[in-house]
Order: C-alpha cells, then structure tokens, then sequence
C-alpha cells in the first residue's frame, strides 16, 4: 500500500509568505528612520512618528517579525523533511502561525504609541511578553515533538541547530523579561543598576547569538546542500561547530557594557570569550562555504546558491568585527559611534536577510508545484541590488564611526576636547545620506521579492502538500564522512 501521509506545507507556505510581507514593513520604516536622521522634520511633530518610537518598532519587526518567519518557515519545512515524517499537530501549527502574527501586530500597535520597558529587543510590554512566551512554547512542543516521532535515528545537524535556538530564547525571553506589572501596559523589572543592565545584555547579546545565529545557521546546514546538491563538507566539523558555539556565545554578552559601572571582571569574561567564539564560528561558515567543493560553478548560474554563499561571507566579516569590537582598546574608539551601527547591520542585511531570502527563494517554488520562481532573472537583479544597497550601508557606517570615534577623543595640548559634539555631528552627516541610500536599494530588493513570490504563486501548478518521502529517498543531505 501506498503511503499517502503528506508533509503540512500549509504553515511553512504561510510564514514564507510573511516572511516577506514583514521584511518590506520593517526595512520601509528602517528607511524612513535612516531619512529622519538626515531631514529630522520627517517626523512632522507628530509623537508616533518620531525617531524614538519608529526604531524599536524597526528593530522588533526586522529581527522577530522579518527574521522570526523566516526562521519558523524553514524550520517547520527542514524538520519534517529530514525526519521524514508530518508535523506534530495541524492545530498547533496554525496556533503558532496565528499567535505570531498577533504578536506583531499588538507590537507594531503598542510601540508607536510609546508603551516600552526600554529594553533592547525587548521593548515589548508584559501582557505581550506573555504571548510570546505560549506561543513560542507551543512551538517547542511542535519541533521537538515532530523529532520524537521521526522515523529515522539520525537527527540532522540543522535541526540541533534549530533546537538549541528554541530552547535558549524561551530562557532568555523569559529571564529578562520578569517584572512587576503596575497597569495594563506598564510594568518594572524585577533587577536594578548594574544586574538590570547585565541580564538585559546576557538577553541582548544572546538574542545576537541564538535567534540571529543558531537558527540561521540551521538553515545554512539544510539549504546550502540541498541547493549546491553536494553533502555538507564535513559532519564531524559540524557537530564541533555546534557544541562550540552554544557553549561559548552565553558568555559574550557584557563586551556590550565595557567601561560602564558593570565590574571589571565580568567585563574581560565578555571580551575572552567573544575573542574564544571567532574560532566556531569561522569554523562552521567555512564548512559552509566549502560544501561548494567541486560545484563552484554553479554560482554563475544559481543566484539563490550566491545570496546563500555571500549570506555566509557576510557572517564571515561579521563574526570576525564583533570579537575585534569587544577589545577593550579597540571598543575604548568604537562604543556609542555608527561603527556599531554598520556591524549589526553586516549582521543583519548581510548575514540573516541574504541566508533567509535565499531559503525562501528555494523551498517556496517546490511547496508549489514548482522547479524554479517565476523568474530566475529577478532572483538575481535582487541578489546585485541587495549586495549593493548593505555596501553602501555598512562602509558609510563604518567610516562614520571610526570618524566619530577619533574626533571625540582628540584632545588639544592643554587637555580641552578639539571638537564639540556639534562638529563630530555636521562630519557625519553625509554619511547618513549614503546610508539612507543603501536602506532604500534594500527595500527596493524586497520589493522585487515580493513581486516573484505574487507571480510564482499566480502561476504555481498546485499547493497541495507534498508527499512525505520514505528515508532512503532523500539523499542529498547524506552526511559526509570526515
């Protein structure tokens, strides 16, 4: 007898779509931040328009509305692919879809309207906080219950890397977020000073590190392979990559609180091991990058191949400066400068948006009775306007900050500041028009994303789910030996 068992595509369909959708919301009000910065009367004086509203709302929406779909979409498709069996519960899928979606909807509501703990990353006030942590709860019972009813023994290495980013942002989120509620929408942390400020940056930078990294590095261990249609360079490096960086990344978060009132030590701990993570994390980008061995070509051909390998190399820089940044000497010149602001952006634009747009760009065509999107062309205009438009961002950031970072440290021979804060500001204002110039190349590419998805799913053959594959039937994903 047949086995008609098929996988549930219906939820992975819904978040890539979303994926997008929210991609153009958070980088659309990222841009029109980057323009009030260079023509400030854009927030026309009106309280939710203005810049200390708009950019926790650009940040939530890129990083948990943006980044977070595109993180349940690929991890809800690779699970059930590489476990060779149906999601848990239909149900509960459609409770984490839905539940998510209403998570940032009350986010994008609350936050214009100024209701904020002030925390980084976690702005979000404690009836929100709450349904984020059901929902994400629910999607743990989802993942992991899926991989207990596996029908094989092996559990691929991009579902340990999935894993370990639900479990340790259901304890981050949870940690920082305990408080004492005192209205509606109105609470206070349960820490104070320096304790307050440590456990928000062991949340912040661990943000950084298993929603920005973990999750993002399951999908490079699915979709690089699958695309290149080689196994990954080597299992062995894979696993070390893993068990490396989770032991590591939970310790790097006070490098974010040099020269503050934190105590010294637990500053140097952040900046040794920040200095420790660049050897996992150079580790398992280049077994990323060399699962391209022998098929290097078809990067002329592949641009979902090319915005995977650029993604990685954008990691590649990333992983290298912050380490650099948690110097002590080093981050003496960069803290509080846009240098900052040009290395989360690497991150972001470079290593998190390329990876997810490219793993959307290579499952979505398949879930719809596809080989390829509507059209390759535009996969790749996008892929060149991208790259270009998080050039542009990151070198004037860059530039800008270490500008900044020398020109408030030049003293004169009596002592005295040789430039005020005011003149440190007029040389960095060019900057922030080459800035704004690389945002908008960004949404631009979103955009024609966005226009590909509409076409390939107006042509789409079929949206049925596809059927669940019996083990020895996938065999791209073999594990290599060595």
């Amino acid at each position: 007898m047949a086995n008609t068992e098929t996988y549930n595509d219906k939820v992975v369909r819904q978040f890539a779509v979303m994926t997008v959708i929210w991609g153009i919301v958070g980088m659309l009000v990222g841009v029109i931040i980057a323009a009030q910065l260079y023509w400030p009367a854009l927030n026309f004086d009106v309280p939710w328009l203005s810049y200390g509203r708009l950019r926790p709302l650009h940040t939530n929406a890129v990083i948990f509305a943006f980044g977070g779909c595109a993180l349940f979409a690929t991890s809800l498709h690779v699970v059930q692919r590489t476990c060779h069996v149906r999601l848990l519960s239909d149900k509960l899928a459609a409770f984490v879809f839905w539940g998510w979606q209403l998570v940032i909807v009350l986010a994008a509501v609350t936050l214009p309207l100024g209701f904020t703990q002030g925390k980084e990353y976690a702005e979000l006030e404690w009836p929100i906080d709450i349904l984020i942590a059901v929902v994400w709860v629910s999607y743990a019972v989802l993942f992991f219950g899926t991989i207990v009813k596996r029908r094989v023994k092996h559990i691929y290495v991009a579902n340990w890397f999935y894993g370990a980013f639900i479990i340790a942002v259901a304890l981050l989120h949870i940690v920082n977020n305990i408080s004492m509620p005192v209205g509606i929408a109105k609470s206070y942390s349960v820490y104070t000073g320096a304790v307050d400020a440590m456990v928000q940056w062991w949340y912040g930078h661990n943000a950084v590190g298993f929603f920005l990294t973990a999750g993002f590095l399951g999908m490079m261990y699915y979709y690089v392979p699958k695309q290149a249609g080689r196994p990954i360079y080597s299992y062995r490096l894979s696993i070390v990559h893993f068990w490396a960086l989770i032991a590591v990344y939970m310790w790097a978060g006070p490098h974010h609180l040099q020269y503050t009132a934190l105590p010294d030590w637990a500053q140097s701990v952040g900046m040794v091991f920040s200095l420790i993570l660049l050897a996992p994390s150079w580790g398992g980008a280049i077994n990323g990058i060399m699962t391209l061995s022998g098929v290097w070509h078809k990067l002329r051909t592949d641009p979902i191949l090319k915005f995977l390998i650029v993604a990685i190399s954008f990691y590649m820089i990333a992983t290298f400066e912050g380490p650099m940044m948690s110097i002590k000497t080093v981050n003496s010149l960069s803290h509080y400068t846009d240098w900052t602001i040009g290395h989360v952006h690497a991150g972001a634009l470079g290593w998190v948006a390329m990876i997810s747009i490219g793993s959307i760009y290579a499952l979505l065509p398949k879930l719809l009775g596809r080989e390829t999107m509507y059209s390759t062309k535009w996969i790749d205009l996008h892929f060149w306007v991208h790259t270009l438009g998080v050039v542009f961002y990151i070198a004037s950031m860059w530039i800008a900050g270490v500008m900044q970072g020398l020109m408030w440290r030049a003293t004169n021979e009596d002592g005295t500041l040789t430039y005020s804060f005011v003149e440190a500001l007029n040389a960095t204002y060019p900057y922030y028009l080459v800035r704004l110039f690389g945002g908008v190349l960004v949404l631009a590419g979103m955009f024609l994303m966005a226009l590909n998805v509409w076409k390939t799913y107006a042509a789409a053959r079929s949206v049925a789910d596809q059927p669940v594959l019996p083990p020895a039937a996938d065999t791209e994903l073999a594990p290599a030996k060595g």
